[in-house]
């Protein structure tokens, strides 16, 4: 299965996704792409088994992944403080891929309906749901 994760800003919940995904589910092949270089770095450095950066990378990987994780900012143009574009979240919305969203309530996007979880617990959660995909 070929997991794509995608990150912006400084790549933390990439980072944290890459990580537990690797030691919960090895099997996963497990591709970063950060909206920036920093982003990438520390999804790389937290054991992807490949990674890029930028918006053709999110455009070309998003067409050959099984599952995009990452944040819900990933799918609305300009989040992330301006780091997604609307090539980027075009790309994941039009992926025939799962997404598991991240409902990170931050840069003005607010999902109702989603209680204050710690970003570890939505983690974890993340992580549950793609062992259920697997």
């Amino acid at each position: 299965m070929n997991v794509l994760i995608i990150d912006a800003q400084g790549g933390g919940i990439g980072k944290q996704l890459v990580s537990a995904i690797k030691a919960n589910l090895p099997q996963a092949h497990v591709t970063a792409v950060g909206t920036n270089s920093a982003a990438t770095a520390a999804m790389l450095k937290a054991g992807a088994d490949n990674a890029a950066t930028g918006e053709n990378a999110v455009a070309v990987c998003a067409k050959s992944a099984d599952v995009i994780v990452g944040p819900v900012g990933i799918v609305i143009a300009d989040a992330m403080l301006g780091e997604v574009t609307p090539r980027m979240a075009a790309a994941v919305g039009q992926s025939k891929a799962k997404r598991l969203l991240i409902p990170v309530n931050q840069c003005d996007s607010i999902v109702v309906g989603v209680g204050d979880l710690s970003v570890s617990k939505l983690i974890q959660n993340a992580v549950e749901r793609l062992a259920a995909l697997l």
